[in-house]
């Protein structure tokens, strides 16, 4: 079927990383009637962007609007913009015909009438969206996949997830900022022979980890890591599931990473957990003891990257994993259009 689709919040990171997919995609898993809408603020109306793929080569597209009468027409609209535009132009273009809004912002993940999915790991919740399919966290996308197989495979009792996450998590303006702070800190280091560790913001993302990402709650977690734990709970089915996260900033451009802690149900060997997180096609496995994924090998591709599988020393039925992706596709882009290509596979479009 070719679908008409539109992606709102175009002009942003995730936008941009989004046309780049589109590009390259195979018209036989998604056929696109027309050359993809993109809407934007009212200054980025107007703004000519150029979209080459096989059916639509050397095509320039004008970024329109983020206006509802601009919607009519669409099957499917993807929106990276923030939860304010999701909220005003999610439900128009619902009323306006569109088939299927896939939300990447938060407004409608804890929403109890919108599905939560991450392909390849809810796929059947798919089946029950009465039009918003909402995306998760970037942070939990990469979480939730290793954490499906291994629950189907051995239980999960409870689970400890550090994330060490990168300033592009912030949008296109953290990344300049941490480019913007390497360089005066450089220039304050030459100037101070390096005797001493210089400041030269608030929350500096320059040579610096900061325990905060988003708001603190009255519980003492802060909004970004609630959202991996309630999130997390909705796409395994599991309300009652006993996990707990620390969310850290670190000065990466692209990529996160998540140091995770599972304790399982029942008894394991380590070839079986490695067996079956290789049996994810999701997931690409680095199963040798001295090689690691780290953020410069994940960024720019689609694998969840997991590596330093070893047993938990200190509890009974437990592993350690180390979990690397690119947070602007896993987290948003690649898993908008995954939805989009496996709702259509399952007749909800």
């Amino acid at each position: 079927m070719s679908l008409k689709l539109g992606i709102l919040g175009a002009t942003g990171k995730v936008g941009g990383e989004l046309l780049k997919l589109l590009e390259q995609w195979s018209p036989s898993e998604l056929d696109l009637a027309e050359p993809p809408r993109l809407f934007g603020t009212s200054r980025s109306a107007g703004k000519k962007i150029k979209f080459n793929s096989v059916k639509f080569p050397n095509t320039e597209i004008t970024v329109q609007d983020s206006q509802p009468e601009n919607l009519k027409g669409l099957d499917v609209l993807i929106s990276c913009a923030n939860g304010e535009v999701s909220e005003k132009l999610t439900p128009e273009a619902i009323r306006l015909g569109v088939k299927l809004v896939v939300d990447t912002d938060s407004f409608y993940r804890m929403d109890p009438e919108v599905p939560l999915v991450t392909v390849g790991a809810n796929d059947e919740d798919i089946d029950w969206h009465k039009g918003i399919i909402a995306g998760p966290n970037c942070s939990t996308a990469q979480l939730i996949i290793p954490l499906k197989v291994l629950n189907d495979a051995f239980g999960i009792k409870r689970v400890v997830v550090n994330t060490y996450q990168s300033v592009s998590g912030a949008g296109k303006a953290a990344m300049d900022e941490l480019m913007s702070q390497s360089k005066r800190v450089q220039e304050s280091y030459e100037q101070s022979a390096g005797l001493q560790q210089i400041r030269v913001a608030e929350d500096q993302f320059a040579f610096n980890v900061i325990p905060k990402i988003s708001k603190f709650l009255d519980n003492g977690y802060t909004k970004e890591e609630w959202k991996v734990i309630t999130e997390s709970r909705k796409m395994l089915h599991s309300p009652e599931l006993k996990i707990t996260c620390t969310a850290v900033r670190v000065p990466v451009l692209v990529g996160h990473s998540e140091s995770i802690n599972i304790e399982f149900l029942s008894s394991f060997n380590l070839n079986q957990v490695i067996s079956v997180l290789k049996s994810s096609p999701e997931i690409q496995v680095w199963d040798h003891p001295e090689m690691y994924p780290m953020p410069v090998d994940a960024a720019g591709t689609n694998p969840i990257h997991v590596g330093r599988i070893r047993i938990d020393e200190s509890a009974p039925n437990a592993i350690n994993i180390w979990v690397v992706a690119d947070n602007l596709l896993i987290g948003a882009a690649l898993n908008a259009i995954r939805l989009v290509v496996k709702a259509s596979e399952r007749g909800k479009i």
